[in-house]
């Protein structure tokens, strides 16, 4: 009982209460907590979730309501207004603005964007409700999550490929986000959560969003995404540890619903990979998920075949010395992707000075490079800078009414160093667990 009343002191930090609760809930895996009302309507937590989500920016929601215009009016009445709803419990969420967004692939997917103030409520829920279910996540689970990142989960199945798992299950699901069923996720949160007024409002925010599905863009949804997946994770977890002898014969990572399984390669471990493709859509069957069959692959990297996750292709390459390593560069599309965005620009921007394109394309490269310098990366750099720098080049000699590319006129140092083209192509080396000598099977 000590501990519950610890739960809603009022004195008590945020920091300090997240702590509490990531214990709390490590400690014991089968309490409920409750009282958690009360955390959710204070300023501290309503403050928190606003900066948050000024961090991230994004559009307004379907009132155009923006972070600029909401300090003009002043922030501090428009925390404590929805503070007086939520305490009267008279808050409601405004129906999400629904954005459409190109997947590269012709395909779309629609975003679903929270007014202001939901996203703030949405904050305050999440900031509360991730240290409970945090405790309760897996190690193969990293979208989303506190102190993780794509590049975790990257690692991760890099060093699976150096332990020989060289048989993947590359599983696609379809449309996940959009099928995701309320009432099951509610009775999952609801095995954790014993507060009828935390499941009021995760009840009126779901519902604000359709019949079903979480919205992509709203701010709580990654976190509802992993509570909905954590009996699959627990199951590949469970896998692990029954199929493991002296070494462990099985590994996977998940990112949000990108999920990828490895098998050894070892012929007597064939079992392993039938058993696991089973109970796979066996745990997908009970969420009403449905797996791509059509996307969903099975790869066998001895074959030099390859897979892709997260943006990169993966396959297994032997060295000059008879060394086995993964080697993992950006997808072609990813490529693609990137020079098809920066050649809008550079079309768009044909009667801006020079500076001002590169003052636009400088981010994109950025945000790019600085995910995939990861790997082999090396030669897909090599190309997208020598394509940027020939854009570049072109956009200078049109200006003046010239023809090629100015290799004599401009040197590659003026280009970069006093026009301030994105120069960083660095790529970081792998970990030496992921070089080291292993016998060729």
């Amino acid at each position: 009982m000590e501990g519950k009343v610890d739960m809603i002191k009022s004195t008590i930090s945020l920091q300090d209460l997240r702590r509490g609760i990531y214990i709390k809930a490590k400690a014991e895996p089968a309490w409920r907590f409750w009282g958690l009302y009360v955390h959710i309507c204070k300023m501290e937590t309503l403050q928190r979730a606003y900066k948050v989500a000024k961090q991230n920016n994004g559009a307004p929601g379907i009132d155009g309501v923006t972070f600029e215009a909401i300090e003009q009016v002043g922030l501090e009445g428009f925390l404590r207004q929805i503070r007086r709803e939520l305490v009267n419990r008279t808050y409601h969420p405004t129906r999400n603005r629904k954005k459409e967004i190109p997947k590269g692939n012709g395909k779309s997917r629609i975003l679903g964007i929270p007014t202001i103030k939901d996203r703030v409520v949405q904050g305050a829920l999440k900031l509360i409700l991730e240290p409970i279910f945090e405790s309760d996540f897996q190690s193969g689970s990293y979208g989303y999550r506190p102190r993780r990142a794509a590049h975790g989960a990257i690692r991760r199945v890099a060093e699976a490929i150096v332990c020989h798992k060289t048989r993947v299950i590359d599983i696609d699901l379809r449309a996940y986000f959009d099928n995701v069923r309320h009432h099951i996720l509610l009775e999952k949160v609801a095995k954790r959560v014993d507060d009828d007024d935390i499941m009021r409002i995760l009840k009126l925010i779901l519902k604000s969003g359709g019949k079903k599905g979480v919205p992509q863009g709203g701010v709580i949804s990654p976190l509802l995404s992993n509570i909905y997946l954590n009996e699959v994770d627990k199951m590949l977890e469970r896998a692990k540890e029954v199929t493991r002898d002296r070494y462990t014969h099985l590994e996977y990572a998940r990112f949000a619903d990108d999920l990828v399984v490895l098998v050894d390669g070892y012929k007597r471990h064939d079992w392993i990979v039938k058993a696991v493709n089973e109970r796979l859509r066996e745990e997908f069957a009970k969420l009403q998920v449905q797996v791509n069959e059509e996307k969903t692959q099975q790869v066998d990297l001895r074959r030099d075949e390859s897979f892709g996750f997260l943006g990169f292709e993966f396959r297994r390459v032997q060295s000059f010395r008879g060394v086995w390593r993964p080697q993992y560069t950006p997808l072609l599309r990813k490529r693609t992707e990137l020079l098809r965005k920066l050649k809008v620009e550079f079309h768009n921007l044909r009667s801006q000075p020079t500076e001002k394109v590169i003052e636009v394309i400088n981010p994109i490269l950025r945000g790019w490079v600085n995910y995939f310098a990861w790997g082999n990366s090396g030669r897909c750099f090599y190309h997208i800078r020598n394509w940027v720098e020939k854009k570049v080049r072109r956009h200078l000699m049109r200006s003046r009414q010239c023809k090629g590319f100015g290799w004599k006129r401009w040197s590659r140092q003026w280009i970069y160093k006093e026009l301030g083209l994105f120069s960083d192509y660095h790529v970081r080396r792998p970990e030496p667990s992921l070089v080291k000598a292993i016998p060729a099977r």
